[in-house]
């Protein structure tokens, strides 16, 4: 089995963080977020992983050091591809088509999550979701009665599910992922100038032998959301650390003219 990563995003939210390190190496309890993904789907995987793909930007050859030291400690071998222009999610899995063949896992890098079941490899192809309370934050699916994927919504204003698609997939079929990816460039299908994966997704879902079905997770974070609060609170305990800083300063200053005051009395 091979995981495919991409990881090419800029992480800009996150800057200044991110100015020198990319958001998915930023340490979670001492661990980078992509070693803590792609460890929790060997976990939940049966086979061994043979192989992991990163999609990356022009992060620099220290980056693509750790990020081949992530796989080798699993086991698997690494492969570095490269997205040169943010085009979307199937953009910038294609870059990665050459990897793209037998059973794989797509996983975009700023999720964690924790599941407490085994990726059934037979399936031929399984999107992992989340129930969440706020659906209108997230692309959802729509299931029918037997567990497969009748509708993409993406940020429904309206409720039609709360099950949030969390950025993690998998094909019993690799090539068949890539041939759909191809489909899209090729016909220039395109949102908001770029290339979507939930448009392949569709396509998949409307050929009869290719049928989706989701696993539920039993904990996952969006690692940007909470990456922001903890950044956050550290800016406020600076600013705190500075507003202590500044009083002890400006009281040091009135007692100095105080005292100035007094001797020239």
């Amino acid at each position: 089995m091979k995981i495919i990563v991409p990881m090419a995003g800029m992480g800009k939210r996150m800057r200044p963080h991110t100015l020198t390190v990319p958001k998915p190496l930023i340490p979670i309890a001492g661990k980078p977020i992509v070693q803590r993904l792609v460890e929790e789907i060997a976990k939940v995987s049966n086979e061994s992983i043979e192989e992991i793909a990163f999609i990356i930007g022009d992060f620099g050859k220290e980056v693509e050091n750790q990020l081949c030291a992530i796989a080798e400690n699993i086991g698997a071998k690494s492969s570095i591809y490269y997205q040169n222009e943010a085009l979307g999610t199937a953009h910038a899995i294609h870059c990665a088509a050459e990897s793209l063949s037998g059973k794989v896992v797509v996983a975009f890098a700023d999720t964690l999550f924790k599941a407490d079941f085994v990726l059934d490899a037979e399936a031929d192809s399984v999107i992992w979701v989340q129930k969440v309370e706020d659906p209108s934050a997230f692309g959802v699916v729509k299931l029918d009665a037997e567990n497969r994927i009748t509708d993409f919504v993406e940020k429904p204003q309206e409720f039609v599910s709360d099950l949030a698609i969390i950025g993690i997939y998998y094909f019993k079929d690799g090539e068949n992922l890539r041939n759909e990816l191809q489909y899209l460039l090729d016909n220039k299908v395109v949102v908001n100038g770029e290339y979507q994966l939930t448009d392949a997704l569709e396509n998949m879902k409307n050929k009869a032998w290719y049928l989706s079905r989701v696993r539920l997770l039993s904990g996952w974070i969006v690692v940007i959301r909470m990456l922001q609060f903890i950044l956050i609170k550290e800016f406020l305990n600076i600013i705190k650390m500075m507003s202590w800083y500044v009083i002890h300063r400006l009281l040091r200053t009135q007692l100095l003219f105080l005292h100035v005051t007094l001797e020239k009395m």
